[in-house]
């Protein structure tokens, strides 16, 4: 019978953590919940569902802690899952039967339908989001990227499918602090892997960000969230250049 780890990395996620956990039920043998200085209730719910709990004193970025978090897992199989996520009964069935897959596939992509402020999103760019996070322990690691990191699998990947529900924003507060967030450490690994800017460039990436969001991935069909979604696309992009370019004057200075 094959066990299952289930890593999570979080920070201050009391408001998405039990949630999580308790759609875990049935399947994980092992949860895994690296964290990086939680002053809320996040280590009182992980130590409630049982989860062996690091919490380093450093932030090496997503992808090292990811790392961090799979070295301690023991189980055959790995899931790699958010405090933001959740597992239907669905998919923790289907997530089952993939790990008695009688082919030789080490890795499955879950679809992931993710929610934004008052609704699913099912076109912008966001549907099919097909992401790679069932695999063999050992067969798979995390990429060293500060943000946006990925999972590199040796072998072949396959789809299941039921989806994976992602409740990413709930209000437009949360929207404009990732926007920030996520801006500034995507800005920081660009410019150190040579990415330079300037304002016009910042103006027409955001541009861009808008037009491919809203028009060419359908956001129009998402209503007033496509919209608000293609706006906060383009500000994101808008940021992450024109925080490059912040970087190149300091540099000069």
């Amino acid at each position: 019978m094959p066990t299952l780890s289930v890593i999570l990395i979080t920070r201050n996620e009391e408001a998405n953590l039990a949630d999580c956990l308790a759609s875990l039920e049935g399947i994980a043998q092992q949860i895994v919940v690296v964290d990086t200085s939680s002053t809320d209730k996040t280590l009182e719910i992980a130590q409630k569902y049982g989860a062996l709990i690091s919490t380093p004193a450093d932030w090496p970025g997503f992808g090292p802690q990811k790392n961090r978090a799979l070295d301690l897992a023991t189980g055959d199989w790995v899931l790699s899952l958010d405090a933001d996520e959740r597992l239907s009964p669905a998919l923790r069935s289907e997530i089952l039967m993939a790990m008695h897959h009688p082919a030789p596939v080490d890795c499955f992509a879950i679809p992931r339908l993710s929610w934004y402020c008052g609704r699913f999103i099912r076109h912008s760019g966001w549907n099919p989001d097909f992401v790679d996070r069932l695999f063999k322990r050992g067969t798979a690691r995390f990429s060293n990227d500060l943000v946006h990191e990925r999972l590199i699998p040796n072998g072949e990947v396959a789809k299941l499918q039921s989806p994976m529900l992602h409740f990413s924003f709930m209000n437009f507060s949360q929207v404009l602090e990732k926007i920030d967030r996520y801006s500034t450490a995507s800005a920081e690994q660009a410019y150190n892997k040579g990415t330079r800017s300037n304002p016009l460039k910042a103006i027409l990436h955001g541009f861009w960000a808008f037009i491919r969001t809203y028009l060419i991935r359908a956001g129009f069909l998402d209503g007033y969230q496509g919209l608000a979604l293609a706006l906060s696309n383009a500000e994101g992009s808008y940021y992450r250049y024109i925080k490059i370019w912040h970087m190149q004057n300091q540099e000069k200075k």
